[in-house]
């Protein structure tokens, strides 16, 4: 089993490059955002409070999004393995995920840090606002209360993997493909 945690700010690129490595290495794709959006999408008392939360620009509880995690897991116990996309975000996050991954007798194997430049995310975020029909994508000042909250609350999760040696930086500002070969040569020399 090979569990991957690909992480990085909003607009980073975490969402089209889990979708090509979850092609290329047959990883059962776990993206929180996803998962959350189709809860709001269901209109279940769990989406409902979350899309209160996403639309303010605000973090879904820690207890909330492991139990969605957890769920997922047991679905896929057959999986060749995972990708962590948009999880974890908090460093509480970090250490239960290394728990539960720890209870199914595997752990993490790889954390790849999508790095861009702050404006360009900005950018990225609002042109996939006009087009996502995501409020909290459509508005500049919802975006950059998102960036302040990942950097408060998300970056000491990169900390925490750096600390421990897994951490590893990957140029996400290029071209689609060529923020996907990058990503392919750390996990290859991983694997």
């Amino acid at each position: 089993m090979y569990n991957l945690i690909l992480f990085g700010p909003p607009g980073s690129g975490k969402g089209t490059q889990s979708g090509k490595l979850v092609e290329k290495y047959g990883l059962v794709h776990l993206s929180t955002g996803d998962l959350l959006r189709a809860e709001i999408a269901k209109k279940s008392p769990l989406g409902v409070e979350a899309k209160k939360l996403i639309d303010k620009g605000q973090l879904v509880p820690d207890e909330m999004v492991v139990g969605i995690i957890d769920n997922c897991l047991e679905e896929n116990k057959e999986a060749k393995g995972f990708l962590f996309d948009g999880f974890p975000r908090t460093v509480n996050q970090a250490k239960s995920l290394e728990k539960l991954l720890a209870l199914r007798k595997t752990a993490i194997d790889s954390v790849l840090f999508l790095n861009v430049d702050h404006d360009e995310l900005v950018k990225r975020v609002l042109n996939r606002g006009k087009t996502s029909g995501r409020a909290d994508d459509s508005d500049e000042e919802i975006v950059r209360k998102r960036f302040a909250i990942y950097q408060r609350d998300t970056e000491p999760v990169a900390n925490y993997f750096n600390e421990k040696n897994m951490l590893r930086i990957i140029t996400g500002s290029g071209s689609v493909d060529e923020t996907f070969q990058a990503l392919c040569k750390e996990i290859e020399r991983e694997k």
